[in-house]
């Protein structure tokens, strides 16, 4: 069952580029890795334990990480981006997605030689194309999530736009249980509520970094390259997976994303917003488990 999986402590890994990244995995490290890469300045605690621990019981090496810039990991220096900056779609990054992939692949590196399954969220799905696209041999099949290809498809819808400018909240966990209730999924519960707290608490504890790491990943985002063609030629497994409810990163990057990819199963999850509430853990956790399968045949 998956509570009798533990966690491994925190450990720390310095890849390529100097980057220290912190990280904790689930499961026997015999199993094929699966490498979940979380979204816009969120820790890896985004990934909750019990999805974890649920995905490592299917058979699997679970590893989630701080990308640099959050919780533990190495936070950078540099400017982020301004609102200005960020309406006009204008942005001078501090490092580019690209650079953040090759932190996560040199992660693989470390951990598995024989490669890993990236998942990525949001940001995250962003990056894990990336490492498909820049890692092909580290990279065993991919899972994107809450993502886009940076075609011009998928942008936020504009009545979100004041998420990304919002000053910081006086109280940085209920700040956070009611960004997730206006960009989150459709009939959010108490429950869901509480586990926002709940994360947002754990993950504080944890940040070492003075709050300008955001906007440094903001910059990265904004700054995206169109991955189109790049996703083309790509030969592992893939799987999309993506709510129909989402208003930060719209269905249609989605579905342009499964159509870039040769043979891309794309999974539209009604009623899913911008986040992963529990009540979609097992429709991911399957994609995951059934696009991994793909690629041991």
């Amino acid at each position: 069952m998956p509570s009798v999986i533990s966690a491994t402590d925190e450990q720390f890994t310095t890849v390529p580029g100097g980057i220290r990244l912190c990280h904790q995995s689930f499961g026997s490290p015999t199993d094929p890795a699966v490498l979940l890469i979380m979204g816009l300045g969120l820790s890896m605690d985004w990934w909750r334990d019990d999805f974890c621990r649920s995905l490592a019981a299917r058979g699997f090496h679970v590893v989630r990480f701080d990308n640099r810039d959050v919780g533990r990991s190495t936070h950078v220096r540099g400017p982020g981006i301004s609102a200005w900056g960020f309406l006009t779609r204008r942005a001078r990054p501090v490092y580019t997605l690209g650079d953040m992939a090759d932190d996560a692949a040199g992660l693989i590196e470390a951990l598995d030689r024989r490669g890993a399954h990236v998942v990525g969220a949001s940001l995250g799905s962003t990056v894990a194309q990336e490492v498909a696209i820049r890692h092909p041999s580290r990279t065993l099949s991919l899972t994107s999530v809450m993502g886009r290809p940076g075609d011009g498809t998928g942008t936020v819808s504009w009545r979100m736009v004041p998420e990304f400018l919002r000053p910081p909240s006086s109280d940085p966990v209920e700040g956070m249980v009611a960004s997730f209730r206006r960009i989150g999924s459709r009939e959010r519960t108490p429950a869901d509520d509480e586990d926002v707290r709940v994360t947002m608490r754990r993950s504080r504890d944890r940040e070492t970094g003075d709050g300008t790491g955001s906007g440094r990943q903001l910059a990265a985002i904004v700054a995206e390259r169109d991955r189109t063609a790049d996703l083309a030629r790509l030969t592992c497994p893939a799987c999309v997976v993506h709510g129909l409810d989402d208003r930060i990163i719209r269905p249609s990057g989605g579905r342009s994303t499964a159509a870039a990819i040769p043979g891309a199963e794309l999974v539209e999850v009604p009623g899913m917003g911008h986040d992963l509430p529990h009540r979609v853990w097992l429709r991911l956790i399957d994609a995951i488990t059934r696009t991994a399968a793909r690629a041991s045949t």
